[in-house]
């Protein structure tokens, strides 16, 4: 008999496979986008949520949208592929717009950092989704 999940391996577990929870994700990714395209979008953003480095939010954000969208697709490694490509295109299209923006300034590096924060995220993600998948085999 296998031994009985603590409360921590059974959240992971559902936070991380259930179906429930991917459409939960995939609400947090839209606010996430939502969120983003505001702060990016803005002339002049709130400095209250300013992490001190312009790339480190880029950073930070994009970790988030990819975490967030790898999380939403557990089971599909083409749509999480194809899901983090547009969230790294997204991040290309915020560049672009940023030319139209006043007080805002478009830059490769902010690109560089969006990358890198994609990367970063995915990582986390698949990750934790291994865990809880090692897990739940163990249970079995």
């Amino acid at each position: 008999m296998a031994p009985t999940p603590n409360p921590v391996q059974r959240f992971d577990r559902v936070a991380a496979l259930s179906p429930a929870a991917a459409r939960a994700w995939r609400a947090l990714l839209l606010l996430l986008v939502l969120a983003v395209a505001y702060l990016a979008l803005t002339p002049k953003p709130p400095t209250s949520i300013d992490l001190g480095w312009d790339k480190l939010n880029h950073m930070a954000a994009f970790t988030a949208l990819a975490f967030a969208a790898t999380m939403s697709t557990p089971g599909s490694r083409g749509v999480r592929l194809a899901l983090l490509s547009a969230v790294l295109a997204f991040g290309g299209l915020i560049e672009v717009l940023q030319l139209f923006v006043p007080g805002r300034a478009s830059e490769w590096g902010d690109l560089l950092a969006d990358s890198i924060g994609v990367v970063c995220g995915a990582a986390g993600a698949a990750c934790w989704l291994w865990a809880a998948s090692a897990q739940s085999r163990r249970q079995l």
